[in-house]
């Protein structure tokens, strides 16, 4: 029997099926909205989507259509060769005007924003703070700088005060948080970090990708709404979430976007993204600007839903966003409530480790603009009849 060096996946594989752990790619069909999508074959309500103001579908294709006359789709280079072009220009122009700092700086994805940012701030001569939950792109960001890093407990700022005290020796010092937490829904205490991080004298890194579109009245996300922006030096944000395109941004200074586009190893050799995603962000931008009312009624939505959920009984956390979760804690009795509601017609994506801590799964309900109060309601029925 011939033996292979990739065997050892099988016994992998097996583990993760036997834990409840194995994920299985689903297949969309057709656009994806809240009100509905066709996935593996069926007709769901969604409740699983990143597109919170109900962007992604429809209301960018014009704009998509028509730089895709003028441009054309690849770029063919990375942004430093020939892969920059106009569009790019003008959106980096609008994302800095619209964050309020200096410039900015696009990236492939969010994901790449952090992994290149993070290594490009600092290194084996830094320490890095980062917070227990933050997403996996600052982690593993993190992980690539060399950098000593240290994990404070989720939202602690007591632990991290003490934390920081005791790093002086270091060259370099960069506190870096997800503003909007992608599973539990809940808000970085942030006017406190930012004290820290002047106190300390340590660079605020923060990420607002669920947050950008949806907070703050402007809508520039949790720094706007807590009053912090001056205080923060490093703003990382996505055009995929609540924009409803593809691709990542960094905003700030002029020096530190001109550090980052010569030291950011994800943005010197990436290829740059379409143009047309590009355009197709700048209308989303003028979405957000034009009608705050979408953002307004999907809060509002959120905090209903909330309480509602609340008096049923279920676990929510501490979310106070459009994220909310419905906390179950066993990863199997998770997947069971999401197939559960499937048989409703919900989709409801179940959460297991390694995207929650050990025994922490969860049901992640995702709200977007056109959410109905009916698609909530046949939401909390069905919650019930699944419990």
């Amino acid at each position: 029997m011939r033996v292979s060096p990739l065997d050892w996946l099988d016994g992998e594989l097996a583990d993760l099926s036997d834990r409840c752990l194995l994920r299985q790619q689903a297949v969309r069909e057709g656009p994806q909205r809240p009100a509905q999508i066709t996935l593996d074959g069926r007709n769901l309500v969604n409740f699983g989507s990143n597109d919170y103001l109900g962007l992604a579908a429809d209301e960018l294709n014009e704009a998509v259509r028509e730089s895709l006359g003028r441009a054309g789709w690849g770029s063919g280079a990375s942004p430093l060769v020939t892969g920059r072009g106009s569009v790019h220009a003008r959106l980096e122009e609008e994302l800095a005007v619209f964050e309020g700092t200096e410039a900015a700086l696009l990236f492939p994805s969010g994901f790449a924003a952090n992994l290149a940012t993070i290594p490009a701030l600092a290194d084996r001569s830094d320490v890095i703070f980062s917070d227990a939950r933050n997403h996996a792109s600052i982690i593993d960001g993190c992980r690539l700088s060399g950098a000593t890093i240290v994990v404070y407990p989720h939202g602690d700022t007591t632990a991290l005060r003490d934390l920081l005290t005791d790093a002086g020796g270091y060259r370099r010092r960069l506190l870096v948080t997800d503003t909007l937490f992608s599973m539990d829904g809940d808000l970085a205490p942030l006017p406190d970090l930012a004290e820290l991080a002047e106190h300390h004298r340590a660079m605020l890194m923060v990420d607002e990708a669920h947050a950008t579109g949806v907070f703050g009245e402007q809508g520039r996300g949790v720094c706007e709404h807590l009053g912090v922006e001056a205080g923060v030096h490093v703003r990382v944000g996505t055009l995929s979430k609540a924009l409803g395109s593809i691709g990542g941004f960094v905003a700030g200074q002029r020096r530190l976007i001109d550090w980052l586009a010569n030291r950011a190893r994800a943005y010197v050799f990436s290829t740059a993204t379409p143009e047309t995603a590009a355009a197709a962000a700048r209308r989303a931008l003028q979405i957000v600007q034009q009608q705050p009312e979408r953002r307004q009624r999907l809060l509002e939505l959120a905090a209903d839903l909330r309480s509602r959920l609340r008096e049923q009984g279920w676990a929510t956390g501490k979310s106070a966003s459009q994220i909310v979760p419905v906390i179950l804690g066993e990863a199997r009795r998770t997947m069971e409530m999401t197939a559960e509601l499937r048989c409703h017609g919900l989709l409801v994506p179940g959460i297991r480790p390694p995207s929650v801590p050990p025994d922490q799964s969860l049901l992640r309900i995702s709200l977007c603009h056109g959410h109905t109060d009916e698609h909530v309601q046949r939401l909390l029925d069905a919650l019930v009849a699944s419990r």
